[in-house]
């Protein structure tokens, strides 16, 4: 019985996906008045040709019809190198289905920008972080798509210098945005960012949609999406394969995270397929200081990945991750289906306080199917600190060939299961007569949002 459902599910996933990379799934209006190419400004598209300033004096010359219309920027077929660029308000950013924007090797071309207040510190190392890819700061109404163009980090240089220990400064992000409202991602590949591949910080309105993200399985720190310290966050119809999360939520580092107090929250996520087999699907944490909540998930496939949901914390953290609702997920060939982590206890300095206690409460899973399964869950919260109001309903998990002999780990923790299979552990007790966990029926604002799809003159597209 629970194979014909599996199908279902991922037939109706596949559908989805198809769907939308057709172009007919959501409605979308004209943005731009003004439309140039990069070659306007002086750009090659040869694959060696420095093309970081042909970005930059491109962006400097249309930022100024952002009263006027707007700009869009075409990168015609071909192969483009560039360090690092930031972006405008009132304006897209258009891949043609044959360009690449390739991301120089030269560290001259990526400038060293600031710490993120909310971390205190680089994460690879103490000092400053290298500028992203692309990035933009106090903007409105920022569009990166196209026909399915690319963007790729070549991310190999960095992983190696990660590796060796020979960074001082902190490895570049593919997309970042700070501070900015009204971002929209679409209908691009990105392949191989040396490290994070979009990440909206301090931001809100953000909206991800038909994205493809590559990295190898093995390369460090190659998260997704995150989300971080932003609210109103849509995710959907994006396919990630990646050495680290997924998608992971975060909102800062201990007692940074704290003083900035700024939570990710009013999140929607559907329709990810996600392969990762050392991490999660979906992440909350471990950088959750400032805050986590009203988090949806649903129709979501998890294949050959750690863990199907994970939430990261540990004593030092203080912030919340509070309702978070997920449910249609699949998962298939997994570590644990469940998995929460109240130890996680990475640190910027020594400076956080242990007594700064996270709350975590209100976690619902329902309506979930797994196979090959290693361990069903392993729910670890805090002593003195349990994580409570967890609700796990109508979950059937099928154990690999050699599964562990106790399936259900938990240690801290306060909730109900209803329908799961197999058992859960007695600090989940079966609820009777069976429920389903709650799943929010109001929409989030941004769910209503029009992607802004602009028409491309056939002279700019090729």
């Amino acid at each position: 019985m629970r194979l014909p459902v599996l199908l279902a599910l991922l037939l109706l996933l596949l559908s989805s996906l198809l769907s939308v990379r057709g172009g007919e799934s959501y409605a979308a209006i004209s943005c731009r008045k003004h439309t140039k190419s990069l070659v306007d400004f002086g750009g090659v598209g040869d694959g060696k040709t420095s093309n970081t300033e042909a970005f930059r004096r491109a962006i400097a010359n249309l930022s100024g019809y952002a009263t006027d219309g707007g700009a869009q920027l075409v990168v015609p077929a071909g192969k483009w190198l560039t360090g690092s660029f930031n972006l405008t308000s009132h304006f897209t950013l258009y891949l043609d289905g044959n360009a690449t924007i390739l991301a120089s090797q030269d560290e001259s071309e990526w400038p060293q920008v600031a710490i993120l207040p909310s971390y205190g510190r680089g994460r690879d190392a103490p000092g400053g972080r290298f500028s992203s890819l692309i990035s933009g700061t106090n903007l409105t109404d920022v569009v990166i798509t196209g026909n399915n163009g690319t963007i790729d980090g070549q991310g190999a240089y960095w992983w190696d210098k990660f590796k060796k220990e020979e960074l001082n400064l902190t490895r570049p992000y593919l997309i970042e945005f700070l501070y900015s409202d009204q971002v929209q991602i679409a209908y691009i590949t990105l392949v191989d960012s040396p490290s994070w591949f979009v990440h909206p910080i301090y931001s809100s309105d953000i909206f991800v949609q038909g994205v493809t993200i590559l990295a190898p399985i093995d390369s460090p720190n190659t998260d997704g999406i995150n989300p971080d310290s932003s609210s109103n966050v849509r995710i959907e119809d994006n396919y990630i394969v990646s050495g680290d999360d997924c998608i992971a939520i975060k909102s800062g580092w201990d007692q940074y995270g704290i003083k900035v107090g700024k939570p990710t929250e009013h999140v929607s996520i559907r329709r990810l397929t996600c392969i990762s087999p050392d991490s999660a699907a979906i992440a909350l944490g471990s950088e959750m200081s400032g805050g986590i909540q009203d988090v949806r998930a649903e129709t979501i496939v998890a294949i050959n990945t750690q863990s199907g949901v994970r939430i990261k914390t540990a004593p030092g953290r203080g912030g919340y991750v509070k309702d978070i609702f997920v449910k249609g997920m699949i998962m298939k060939t997994m570590k644990y289906a469940f998995w929460m982590t109240g130890s996680y206890n990475s640190h910027p300095d020594t400076g956080y306080d242990p007594k700064a206690l996270p709350v975590i409460q209100g976690i619902n899973y329902r309506d979930m199917v797994a196979e090959n399964v290693t361990y069903s869950a392993k729910l670890d919260g805090i002593k003195g600190d349990p994580f409570t109001g967890i609700c796990i309903s109508n979950v059937q998990i099928e154990l690999s060939k050699n599964p562990k002999k106790l399936q259900w780990n938990c240690t801290d923790i306060e909730g109900v299961t209803s329908n799961v299979t197999p058992v859960a552990c007695d600090l989940l007790p079966k609820k009777e007569p069976a429920i389903d966990c709650p799943f929010p029926t109001e929409k989030l604002p941004i769910e209503d949002v029009l992607f802004k799809m602009c028409p491309v003159p056939k002279n700019y597209a090729h």
